[in-house]
């Protein structure tokens, strides 16, 4: 079994970083080389913009090239709960833009030639309890009348032309939602920047961020300083760098994958049917697909806990139980991958766009980032043109978490409570 990233593992590397030390003038700089940095880039790059992106270690190698591989539209929070808070408007307005997320994820990968597997197969979620159907049911029909006709119920009595499995009460598929090999992805997307111009540095860490007379910036790094025009950070959860503002904001909680061995199509087809992107309606979420190769990944929260080697080993342990328990088929299968890899959740789950002292950012996609990083990042680059009203973020106030300077003490609390909610909820 490796611990290493499954995604990462099975992707041609990236051959085109920029070499040398970083220097020199750019109109702008993007920090950190993630899905939303490399967007961002490659939108920048093709307005002829000089670009930038200086990312601490490789590209994609965090949440980016870490997580399950799903391309969802729709939130990862209730629908009807969404609208009672924020509005039935505005929430339409957010569905919207995750819509609009997969499909520049897809125009990217065609207009690109990205080989990556995307396949717009579809995402169904998994009512874990009887109470929780009812709950999906009363946001489709709220998606279904306003928003997202394509949705639908899946009764319990229709399970089994879903997922092979009886340890669901049915759920509710969202037909635009995709897949695809986030590594190739990744590392094609970072091609298709430094294809049309950006300048990729790897292992260059900022250090320091200075703003200069004439609304310019200095940006260090240990290696060299760039001057630029304008600043997009796009750091996620990153611990590196003065960004101690973003720290107060955003809190990194561990996510958990495995992958198994390839499967006989047989088996899978009893499994997983319609190979949708699936997930469940837990606290403790697992969430699972199948890969390109035909092997399982199946993921989840776990623990809550960060990532590291210790940590990832025993939430494999537990996410291996977990899958035999929704699919006893599954219970001799041998695991080939087990990896962590670091959410940058906000305190309401929800992302935040925007500028602070002359610096724009994205980030805090908490766990529903692929697509949205992604549709962020040519955002942003419309945004450093001026068009500050494309973003669908704009307007969301961003408080510190109180107590909170970027060292998450909290999480085993959390989960003990999470753990809680699942067991009454």
């Amino acid at each position: 079994m490796k611990l290493t990233s499954y995604w990462l593992d099975t992707a041609p590397p990236f051959a085109s970083a920029a070499e040398g030390p970083p220097q020199g003038d750019a109109d702008v700089v993007v920090i950190g080389g993630g899905f939303t940095g490399l967007s961002a880039a490659l939108a920048l790059a093709r307005k002829d913009a000089r670009v930038i992106v200086l990312e601490a270690g490789a590209v994609i190698n965090a949440a980016s090239g870490r997580n399950g591989g799903m391309c969802n539209n729709g939130f990862a929070q209730d629908f009807h709960g969404l609208s009672s808070r924020l509005g039935l408007d505005r929430a339409i307005s957010l569905y919207q833009a995750f819509d609009a997320a997969v499909s520049r994820v897809e125009s990217i990968v065609n207009e690109e030639g990205i080989d990556c597997d995307f396949k717009r197969v579809g995402k169904l979620k998994l009512a874990a309890k009887p109470q929780h159907y009812d709950k999906l049911a009363r946001s489709q029909e709220l998606l279904a009348r306003h928003v997202d006709p394509e949705t639908r119920m899946l009764p319990r009595s229709e399970m089994r032309t879903e997922i092979g499995s009886d340890r669901y009460f049915g759920g509710l598929i969202f037909e635009k939602s995709a897949g695809m090999h986030m590594g190739r992805f990744g590392r094609g997307l970072a091609d298709a920047a430094a294809r049309r111009g950006a300048l990729i540095y790897q292992d260059a860490p900022v250090t320091g961020l200075r703003r200069l007379s004439g609304q310019s910036h200095e940006v260090r790094t240990p290696r060299g300083s760039v001057r630029a025009r304008q600043v997009l950070l796009a750091t996620g959860t990153s611990s590196i760098g003065p960004f101690g503002w973003i720290r107060r904001r955003i809190v990194p909680v561990g996510a958990f994958l495995i992958v198994t061995e390839r499967l006989p199509v047989d088996l899978l087809d009893r499994l997983t049917p319609r190979r949708r992107m699936t997930t469940d309606t837990r606290n403790f979420v697992n969430y699972f697909r199948v890969t390109p190769d035909n092997r399982l990944l199946f993921g989840g929260r776990a623990r809550f806990a960060v990532s590291n080697a210790v940590s990832d080993a025993k939430s494999g342990v537990i996410l291996r139980k977990s899958m035999i328990a929704v699919f006893p088929e599954l219970a001799e299968a041998r695991i080939d991958y087990c990896w962590g890899g670091m959410v940058d959740m906000t305190r309401d789950r929800l992302p935040r766009a925007g500028e602070r002292d002359g610096v724009f950012y994205s980030m805090g996609y908490s766990g529903h980032g692929t697509q949205m990083s992604t549709y962020m990042g040519a955002i942003m680059a419309e945004v450093l043109d001026g068009k500050a009203h494309l973003n669908p973020w704009r307007g969301f106030d961003w408080p510190a978490i109180p107590a909170y300077f970027g060292l998450p003490w909290f999480l085993p609390l959390i989960g003990a409570y999470y753990r809680y909610q699942d067991l009454v909820r």
